[in-house]
């Protein structure tokens, strides 16, 4: 993401430990600080679906008590789990998600031939990721 975003594009980084409750607590930390009550927050994004609900709860949290800045920002949030992204951003509780397809598949091909070719292994290899909806469709909203 550093890498590929336009220089004009600020980013805030929170740690987590990968949980809803983490992600709420670190989010509604920052919530606290001077500086985020003047940031301008175009886009709120997670590394998975309960973290992006943690943060969601914290911004909502923020709004009932006149402190939050959720009101215009895009939610969209990382990952791919059908049963919680896919269906929390179908129900509009959050914008978009990402669907990265299970890679094990994949592993165990490159293995079959490395173990073939005798070669070693790829130091790595991609997987492609699925935007829910599409790039396009959430540019044009």
């Amino acid at each position: 993401m550093q890498e590929t975003k336009p220089s004009n594009i600020q980013v805030t980084l929170l740690k987590g430990q990968w949980t809803e409750e983490s992600s709420q607590r670190s989010v509604r930390s920052w919530l606290k600080l001077n500086t985020s009550q003047k940031a301008a927050i175009d886009v709120v994004g997670a590394q998975d679906d309960s973290m992006a609900m943690g943060a969601r709860k914290a911004f909502q949290e923020a709004q009932r008590v006149g402190t939050g800045t959720l009101a215009q920002a895009a939610v969209y949030w990382l990952r791919r789990l059908p049963k919680t992204g896919q269906a929390w951003m179908r129900s509009g509780l959050l914008t978009a998600t990402i669907y990265v397809p299970p890679n094990t598949g994949q592993a165990i091909e490159m293995l079959v031939q490395a173990l073939q070719q005798k070669r070693p292994l790829p130091e790595r290899a991609l997987t492609t990721a699925v935007s829910i909806p599409s790039l396009h469709e959430l540019k044009s909203r």
